[in-house]
This record gives C-alpha cells, structure tokens and sequence, in this order.
C-alpha cells in the first residue's frame, strides 16, 4: 500500500539489500578498510557491534567483494553447538567427509585447508557469527585449530562476529592464546545524526523516490528514537512510511513518527 502511494518500485528498507547498494556510512568503511586488511595479511579478526548495527550485512559487503577465485567464504553460526559438531560442520563446508574422532577431524580439517591455499590457490575465509555466545572452550579450541605449522603462518582469513562482550571474554585468561593472535579487532558504531537523513535518501532513491519523503524533523526523530543503529531505523522508517500512507500524507512528519515509534516500541 505505502509503495504504491508513495511512487516506489520496491521495499527500501528490506533485507533484500544489495551489497553492492549499502550505505556507505563512516563505521562501514572503516570497518571494510579493516576486513580488506585482513584479507590482505590473512588471520584473525573479531567484529563486534550491539544487536542491529549491521554486523553480519557488512560482513556480506565484506564477502561479496572477494575474489571467488581466490577465496573460499564459509559462514558457520555455530557457537552454542559442541566443539565436535563445530568440527563437522567445518569438515564438510571444506568438502570432507567428517571423521569420527575429533582428533582425526582437527588433522583433516588442517590438511584440508592447506590444500585449498597451497595446491589450489584459495584462501578459505570462515566467518562464525554469534560468537558471543561460545564457551571459553570453544574459542580455545579455535586457538589449537587455527595454529598451522607451529603458528608459522596462517593459510586462512577466520573473522568472530558477536556482541560488543566478545571482546571482554577474549580477555579472559583461557582464551588469551587467541586474544594475542588478533590482527584486527573493531566495533562497528551507529549511524551519526547526519548520516541518518542521507542513509533515509540512499534508501529511497534505490526504490525510485524522486522526492524526499521525511520531513527534517521527522528525520531528526528517527535519528534520535534509533540512536543510529540501522536495523532500528529501517523499522522506524518503514513504520513511518506505513502510518503516512495510511493517513494519506505527502510527507513524513514528526508526529507520524512518534505514532510509529510507539507502535514498534521506540
């Protein structure tokens, strides 16, 4: 309904963002500058940033401008699962049949990557998200199967995305044999009040909005009940577009976004 009387060709704040349309917002190339680093030196990296701040679409930004020829991106959100069924899940995202015994899996999985990277050419990128959630021995493993050739070099990009406590737990003292090995670490931050109205244009205009939609202080309100964080505007946004179609206003104000924050509890 919105779409139609707002003149738009498509949904612009959905999930089915491009990665080659994002907003390029200051947190998001700083953040790409640090994954295009980490791709260059090749080893660990940890990405955090609170619930909505678009942790896993800059990683998919990240991913969809690597070489597939050269890289090999595998996504396991696997922390709350045991160390084994890590193990297998890995095995079989590098195309093995996984062993029985987790010994076996940690040589297989080993020799499988060196394959990639020596014989094939490819570096594999794994990417675990919700990282947060795993225990200290899950990340300890991950020191012990990320430890190629008496840590001599790394045939591998492997990123740990989580909440902003990720940090503090690789601090902990059972987990500083993988804290020291960090190449990069960075926290993705909100969107600043300016960026909030251009990422709101950005947004529209993909869709084929030829006019602005919002109101400067409509898009004051959205910048200050979202804080920043892109999920939180996306849904206030949306919101809003749905209460100004719904009262058959040309523009968003102030007041629509109220009503609409407090509908989705803003």
């Amino acid at each position: 309904m919105y779409q139609a009387f707002y003149g738009l060709k498509g949904a612009p704040f959905g999930k089915e963002l491009k990665p080659q349309d994002a907003f390029l917002s200051c947190s998001l190339k700083e953040t790409r500058a640090r994954l295009e680093y980490l791709s260059r030196v090749r080893g660990m990296g940890v990405l955090v940033g609170e619930p909505g701040a678009g942790k896993t679409f800059t990683l998919r930004v990240f991913c969809a401008n690597l070489n597939p020829a050269l890289f090999k991106v595998i996504y396991l959100p696997l922390a709350t699962g045991t160390v084994m069924d890590f193990y297998r899940g890995l095995a079989r995202s590098l195309g093995e049949e996984p062993s029985f015994r987790k010994i076996d899996l940690f040589h297989q999985i080993q020799q499988a990557v060196q394959v990639f990277f020596r014989d094939k050419k490819i570096t594999p990128v794994f990417i675990l998200d919700e990282m947060h959630l795993a225990n200290p021995k899950f990340l300890l493993d991950l020191a012990l199967l990320f430890n190629f050739a008496m840590d001599a070099f790394n045939p591998f990009i492997l990123v740990l995305a989580g909440l902003p406590f990720l940090l503090s737990r690789l601090e902990l003292n059972q987990t500083q044999s993988l804290a020291q090995r960090l190449v990069v670490r960075f926290q993705v931050e909100p969107l600043n009040r300016e960026e909030v109205g251009a990422y709101l244009e950005h947004h529209l205009s993909l869709v084929g909005a030829t006019r602005p939609l919002f109101e400067p202080p409509a898009v004051e309100a959205i910048a200050s009940r979202s804080r920043g964080w892109p999920r939180l505007v996306n849904n206030l946004a949306l919101t809003s577009l749905l209460w100004g179609a719904q009262l058959k206003a040309q523009l968003i104000s102030a007041d629509v976004v109220r009503q609409a924050a407090a509908e989705i509890g803003l």
